[in-house]
C-alpha cells in the first residue's frame, strides 16, 4: 500500500510531514543541553543532571478533559497545550520536584500543519512557562476515532529531585502555615458541569460578553491553566516548603488531604480570599451548593504551600521580590474530624 492508497483510507502521510517538520521547527530554538535528541527519531534523549546526592525522577501525566469541547466549538486551539502542561507540571512541583522535560499526544480526526502548529505551539508555550523542554511526541491521524474537527490531547512530564528534598506527608506539622497561590480561573477541572450548566440547561453563546465576567464567555472559559514553576523554582531551591498541593479536580478538600498526614487537618479561613466571579456566576447559574463548589472546583486558589512557622517569613519575602501574589489561607492543625475545616462564613 503506498502513501496514496493510505490517503485514501484517511491519513495523509504528507500533511504528517509536514506538521512534524514545524514541530521540529519550533523546538529547535530551545535551550535545554541536557536534550541529546529530540523530535524526529524514535526516542528522544534526555542527559540527566548529576549534581544531586539521591536523584529521583518525578513523572506526571494528564489530559485537558471536556475543556478541549469548548476549543473546538470556539475554534481556538491556541491555549489548551498550555493547559495540558500546566497539568502535568504543577503535579510534577507538587512533589518537590522541578521539571525537565515533556511529551505529547495528539490524536485527531484530520492532520493540518497549520493546526497542528497551532495546538502544538501551545504546548510549546507551556513548556517554556514550565521551564521544560518538549522533547518529543506523536500526532496520530485516525479519521475514524475522532469526528470531523475533533481531536484529542495528551502528555506526560518528568521532573528531578534529591530524594531526601521530596514532600511527603510525613514533613508537615501541626502549626505550619498554608499560602495560597491564585489560579487564573477555572484551569482544566469541572467542564463537563460547567458544559451542562451553560449549553445544556442554559443557551449561552461563546462570543457573547457576560456582564459579571466582563469578558466574552469564550476568553473566560479558555484562560490557560496558571503554571506555577516560577513561583515555586526558588522556594525549592531554598528547601523552605514542607508540602504542596496542586488544587485541581476535588478541590481544596480533596487535593490538600493528599499532602497530609492522617492526625493532622488544613484550618482554612474563608475570608482569607476573595473568590473569583466566575465562580460565583456559575454556582447562581447552575443552582450549586457551596459543597458542590468545593468539591468541583479550585475556587481561585491553585497551588497551596505548606510552609514551617519558621519559613513563613522567607517564602513571603521570595515571592514579593518575584511579584508572586499569595495569600495566608490558615494552618495546619490536629485532625479532630474532617480533613479540612473552615473557619468563618462556609459560602462561596
Amino acid at each position: 500500500m503506498g502513501k496514496d492508497a493510505y490517503k485514501a483510507a484517511g491519513v495523509d502521510i504528507f500533511a504528517g510531514e509536514q506538521a512534524a517538520a514545524k514541530i521540529a521547527d519550533m523546538t529547535a530554538q530551545q535551550k535545554d543541553p541536557h536534550v541529546l535528541s529530540g523530535i524526529g527519531g524514535f526516542g528522544a534523549l534526555y542527559e540527566l543532571p548529576t549534581q544531586l546526592k539521591q536523584p529521583v525522577l518525578v513523572s506526571g501525566t494528564d489530559g485537558v478533559g471536556t475543556k478541549l469541547l469548548i476549543g473546538i466549538q470556539a475554534q481556538e486551539s491556541g491555549t489548551v497545550g498550555e493547559d495540558l502542561v500546566a497539568m502535568c507540571v504543577n503535579d510534577i512541583l507538587a512533589q518537590g520536584a522541578l521539571p525537565l522535560y515533556f511529551l505529547d499526544y495528539l490524536g485527531i480526526h484530520h492532520v493540518d500543519p497549520d493546526e497542528i502548529a497551532k495546538i502544538v505551539g501551545g504546548v510549546q508555550r507551556g513548556c517554556q512557562k514550565g521551564q521544560l523542554a518538549l522533547i518529543g511526541g506523536e500526532t496520530a491521524e485516525m479519521p475514524d476515532m475522532y469526528a470531523k474537527g475533533h481531536y484529542d490531547l495528551a502528555g506526560f512530564a518528568v521532573g528531578l529531585a534529591d530524594k531526601a528534598d521530596l514532600f511527603s506527608p510525613d514533613k508537615v506539622q501541626a502549626g505550619d502555615v498554608l499560602i495560597g497561590l491564585p489560579s487564573s480561573g477555572l484551569h482544566s477541572n469541572g467542564f463537563s458541569l460547567v458544559r451542562q450548566i451553560l449549553f445544556k440547561s442554559h443557551d449561552f453563546k461563546l462570543d457573547a460578553v457576560i456582564p459579571e465576567l466582563k469578558q466574552p464567555l469564550k476568553t473566560a472559559l479558555l484562560t490557560p491553566t496558571r503554571i506555577y514553576t516560577a513561583a515555586l523554582k526558588p522556594l525549592l531551591t531554598q528547601k523552605c516548603l514542607s508540602g504542596a498541593a496542586h488544587i485541581t479536580g476535588g478541590g481544596l478538600v480533596e487535593n490538600l488531604p493528599r499532602s497530609l498526614p492522617e492526625t493532622l487537618a488544613a484550618q482554612i479561613d474563608w475570608t482569607a480570599w476573595t473568590v473569583p466571579p466566575i465562580f460565583k456566576w456559575l454556582q447562581s447559574l447552575g443552582e450549586l451548593s457551596t459543597q458542590d463548589m468545593l468539591q468541583t472546583f479550585n475556587l481561585g486558589i491553585g497551588m497551596v504551600l505548606i510552609v514551617p512557622a519558621a519559613q513563613v517569613k522567607t517564602v513571603e519575602e521570595t515571592l514579593k521580590m518575584a511579584q508572586e501574589a499569595y495569600v495566608t489561607l490558615g494552618k495546619v492543625v490536629p485532625r479532630t474530624k474532617a480533613a479540612v475545616e473552615f473557619v468563618g462564613a462556609a459560602t462561596v
